[in-house]
């Protein structure tokens, strides 16, 4: 259970961001305000969890190819995301986005090491995939576009595989500790350019307190939380988790952005919920069988 508690709290956090961006209203471009926050998170992710032992885990062989995987799927994940809520709104986009996880990292962790998808995680993840859907469908006061939903679904299967890859990094014997880091501000630095071309709206105030909040609190301890979680569970109960974090956008565009889901998309809620809940109990441990005396021998 303390890594199902990790991991949702970091996705609570997470389910934030899109919230955050509409609300801030800065006028930063999504590609740049990603790029800033990835560096500035991961440098204190850097200064945080980074130790010399861990950095050379990763340069074993047979661990590089997993980080180099890790930063090039955690940048399209920023990336992407950012954008779709740009398109989409925070509820929409959180809520394509973390539809498409659970199928993608569940499908992964089965590929890469044969993890069984259990019937609790398959109802458990139809449960809440459905409820993502009827919170996707017209009757609110969503704005939606084709592409806003591509850069969903292509910023989803990205964390899907971030997942996937992060076990079978730490399966190898590489350092999550320092993998997290890496992965964080590699994909900063992969995308810093645009920090050159495109640097309006980051230095205005509010510019300035949404970029500390998404490096701090949703990427530094996002991803500090995320670490310790994900090493406990199975890709595919990670990825059923994050679920969370559309339910979460869902309820902070209706607290504070004035967006207001239709009668449907309140049952796809509820759905998703129940989803979150199934995936999350402990699975009941069989009893023992009760072991009976051998006869004597006479």
């Amino acid at each position: 259970m303390s890594g199902v508690v990790a991991v949702l709290v970091a996705a609570v956090l997470w389910g934030t961001v899109g919230p955050a961006q509409i609300w801030a209203d800065s006028g930063a471009h999504p590609v740049s305000l990603g790029a800033a926050r990835m560096l500035l998170g991961g440098l204190v992710l850097t200064v945080a969890m980074v130790r010399p032992d861990g950095l050379r885990t990763l340069l074993r062989q047979g661990v590089r190819r997993w980080v180099v995987l890790c930063v090039l799927v955690t940048a399209t994940f920023q990336v992407c995301f950012l954008q779709a809520v740009e398109r989409s709104g925070a509820a929409l986009s959180t809520a394509t986005t973390f539809g498409t996880v659970p199928i993608v990292s569940g499908l992964c962790g089965l590929a890469l090491s044969g993890e069984r998808l259990s019937r609790r995680w398959v109802g458990a993840t139809l449960c809440a995939v459905v409820g993502i859907g009827l919170l996707l469908l017209p009757g609110s006061e969503g704005r939606a576009d084709v592409l806003g939903s591509v850069f969903g679904v292509a910023s989803g299967a990205a964390f899907g595989v971030y997942i996937a890859a992060t076990r079978e990094l730490g399966a190898r014997g590489g350092d999550l500790d320092a993998a997290a880091p890496v992965s964080v501000l590699g994909a900063g630095l992969l995308v810093s350019p645009s920090l050159l071309l495109a640097p309006e709206g980051l230095f205005t105030g509010r510019g300035t307190a949404l970029v500390l909040w998404l490096a701090l609190g949703t990427t530094a301890l996002g991803y500090l939380l995320f670490t310790r979680g994900v090493g406990r569970l199975s890709a595919a109960t990670v990825g059923t988790l994050s679920l969370t974090e559309p339910l979460v956008a869902t309820v902070l565009g209706v607290a504070f952005l004035g967006e207001r889901p239709g009668p449907l998309a309140v049952l796809g809620g509820v759905l998703l919920l129940v989803g979150l809940v199934a995936v999350s109990l402990p699975a009941r441990s069989r009893p023992a069988r009760e072991e009976r005396p051998e006869p004597a021998v006479p």
